[in-house]
C-alpha cells in the first residue's frame, strides 16, 4: 500500500487542482488524495457518462453511467478530496509559485494542474499548451503537456478514442507522473489485501 503521510507531511503536500469531474478528472483526483496531495476537483457534472451503460469496463459486468459515477465521487470524497461540484473553472494561467485557477467565485492556487475537461481544449489553448497536427492537446506518454506541470487526459489528447477505460488510465497516469515528481523517484500505488482489511474493516468483499 502507498504510504501514508503523517500529520506534518500533510501540511506541506504539493497542491493539485483537476479541471472535470469525468473518469479521468476523478481517477485523477483519486491517486492524488490517496496518496497525500492536497487535492481539489472542479465538476460541473456535464460528463458523457451520464448517457453511457458500461458493458465493456474490464471487473464490471454491468453498470450504468450514472451510478458509475456516483460511486467514483464516493470513492474521491471519502479519500478526502475537495471536489467543488458545481463551481466552472473560466481560466487558468501561469503564477510564480505554480498556477492560479479562477472561478466566478474565487481563485485558487495549486502546484499542479489535471485538465480533463472531455473534447473542450480551450483551457488548454489559453495556456499556451502545444497541440497535434490533429488538434488535440500534444502529451507525452505520461500525459503531460507542453506546460511543465500541467497535464491532459481523456478526449483532450485523443482525436477518437473516448472511452472511460482509457480516461481513467489517463488520469492515473497523469497523478502517479506528478507523485514521481514530487517524490523524486518512480512512484507505483500498488496495494494488497491486507492493505484493503486495514482501511476498510468488515466492509471489504469477500
Amino acid at each position: 500500500m502507498s504510504d501514508q503521510p503523517t500529520a506534518d507531511e500533510s501540511e506541506q503536500s504539493p497542491s493539485i487542482i483537476v479541471v472535470g469531474g469525468g473518469p479521468a478528472g476523478l481517477s485523477a483526483a483519486l491517486f492524488a488524495a490517496k496518496n497525500g496531495l492536497e487535492t481539489t476537483v472542479f465538476d460541473t457534472d456535464e460528463t458523457w457518462m451520464h448517457k453511457a451503460h458500461l458493458f465493456n469496463y474490464l471487473g464490471i459486468g454491468s453498470v450504468g453511467g450514472t451510478e458509475f459515477m456516483a460511486t467514483a465521487r464516493q470513492q474521491v470524497d471519502d479519500l478526502g478530496a475537495d471536489r467543488r461540484q458545481g463551481e466552472a473553472v473560466t481560466g487558468v494561467s501561469e503564477s510564480d509559485d505554480g498556477f492560479a485557477v479562477e472561478t466566478d467565485d474565487d481563485t485558487y492556487d495549486a502546484d499542479y494542474v489535471v485538465l480533463a475537461t472531455g473534447a473542450n481544449r480551450d483551457l488548454a489553448s489559453e495556456l499556451g499548451c502545444a497541440f497535434t497536427d490533429e488538434e488535440v492537446v500534444d502529451v507525452d506518454v505520461d500525459m503531460e503537456t507542453s506546460v511543465a506541470g500541467v497535464y491532459a487526459t481523456g478526449a483532450m489528447v485523443r482525436p477518437e478514442e473516448w472511452q472511460a477505460a482509457i480516461a481513467v488510465g489517463d488520469g492515473a497516469a497523469a497523478t502517479l507522473n506528478i507523485l514521481s515528481s514530487v517524490k523524486g523517484e518512480y512512484y507505483h500505488d500498488f496495494d494488497v489485501p491486507e492493505d484493503a482489511t486495514q482501511v476498510f474493516g468488515e466492509a471489504v468483499a469477500e
